[in-house]
């Protein structure tokens, strides 16, 4: 390992590990909240209501994020709930869609964001359930305002998608205790067993949910802790790799499915918009782009839809990035194949024990968060790709 691999190997742990005393502090005293506001989440989705979601830059990745967990949950048999990212067009979409009984998000940086507050506040108005992540989101009363986790905006928006994530999970368990019959889900009610016809006690429920909130955030440490010791080294050297290739000009190409999609899409935004002092990085997200997505998926198949994209745009010298938490995933595979014969370095952020594409070596620099639950999986992700970024940034700047 050279001295620059060294010493950012120390700087890619130092980072990693500082979140964590962060974390514990800021889910330590929001958690009893954090229940309480997805208690009555559980209600409004009961209702009928709907999750609108919207952010302005990096932060409308988070409102794609939340959208996808929401009407795609990961856990086997939980309902899928309407949820949609507004982001596009939100001073003028929420107004006119929103509901008594919705639920309603506003991301933004630590610092806020007027034209975010001022959605949020008419959505306050309309009667729904507002969340202003963080609070400099709004500047009126709302249902729920957090203090921002950190003035860190990659610290403080990581926090906020480990806040989200507890939320989405936790709503499914005040579903299994609350009156719902299963004439409301027609055909589909052998799906969703625990969705009983009685209602239950949930007067203590929401101090389980807390601690279950606190635990998740735990977990979310151990493995921060777990990347610092044994992925540090190998995330230096992505760092030293890519580095290589942005000074003979290289363009770094993002692609993930799913949640991993929104944090390719992130991922690009912060590299050519940094929120820390730095140079610009040039980069481009292949799960950007919906008219191509859908194109090659309908024409050719799902398979097809970053490898078609990566003909179009991929450069020899270029780098390939991929964020997948099984490592499996087929488009994420073909894409990775075609960059290797195009001359691409190819780098990923995996999860589980990397999966096929580790044991393909299709990755030059495979990166693994060794867990198996998806969303703590891309909690940690963020993490690792936001020092990359900042160490990319640093270094542009210098």
């Amino acid at each position: 390992m050279s001295a620059v691999e060294t010493d950012l190997r120390t700087f890619v742990a130092d980072r990693l590990v500082a979140r964590n005393l962060v974390s514990r502090a800021f889910f330590e005293r929001e958690a009893g909240r954090l229940a309480l506001a997805c208690e009555e989440m559980s209600r409004r989705f009961l209702r009928g209501g709907r999750l609108l979601a919207f952010g302005r830059g990096a932060s409308a990745t988070d409102a794609q994020h939340v959208a996808v967990e929401f009407v795609h949950p990961v856990i086997v048999g939980k309902r899928a709930l309407p949820a949609l990212d507004l982001s596009a067009a939100f001073k003028r979409w929420m107004p006119a869609v929103v509901g008594g009984a919705d639920i309603v998000m506003g991301f933004c940086e630590p610092q806020g964001d007027d034209a975010v507050a001022g959605a949020l506040e008419r959505a306050r108005a309309a009667g729904a359930q507002t969340l202003a992540l963080p609070k400099g989101c709004c500047r009126a009363a709302g249902s729920f305002l957090i203090d921002a986790p950190s003035q860190d905006p990659f610290v403080s928006q990581e926090l906020i998608e480990v806040l989200y994530h507890t939320l989405w999970e936790s709503v499914h368990v005040f579903f299994e205790h609350r009156e719902h019959g299963h004439e409301d889900l027609g055909a589909s009610a052998f799906l969703y067993p625990f969705l009983g016809a009685e209602r239950q006690d949930t007067s203590t429920m929401t101090a389980d949910v807390a601690a279950s909130i606190r635990s998740k955030a735990a977990e979310d440490e151990r493995l921060r802790q777990a990347a610092a010791a044994d992925q540090a080294e190998q995330i230096a050297a992505a760092i030293v790799a890519v580095l290589r290739r942005l000074d003979a000009g290289a363009t770094l190409l993002m692609f993930g499915n799913g949640g991993s999609a929104t944090d390719a899409n992130d991922w690009a935004i912060d590299c050519v918009s940094p929120p820390t002092a730095g140079m610009a990085v040039p980069a481009l997200s292949l799960s950007m782009e919906p008219a191509n997505i859908t194109a090659v998926a309908n024409d050719i198949g799902s398979e097809a839809i970053f490898l078609r994209q990566l003909i179009a745009h991929g450069r020899r010298g270029d780098v390939a990035i991929a964020i997948s938490t099984s490592g499996g995933s087929a488009n994420v595979i073909a894409a990775l194949q075609e960059a290797r014969k195009r001359g691409l370095l190819t780098v990923a952020l995996l999860g589980y024990d990397g999966g096929e594409i580790v044991r393909s070596g299709l990755a030059d620099l495979p990166i693994v968060v060794r867990c198996d639950y998806i969303p703590r999986i891309q909690e940690v992700q963020a993490s690792i790709y936001h020092v990359m970024t900042e160490a990319w940034c640093a270094w542009k700047r210098s």
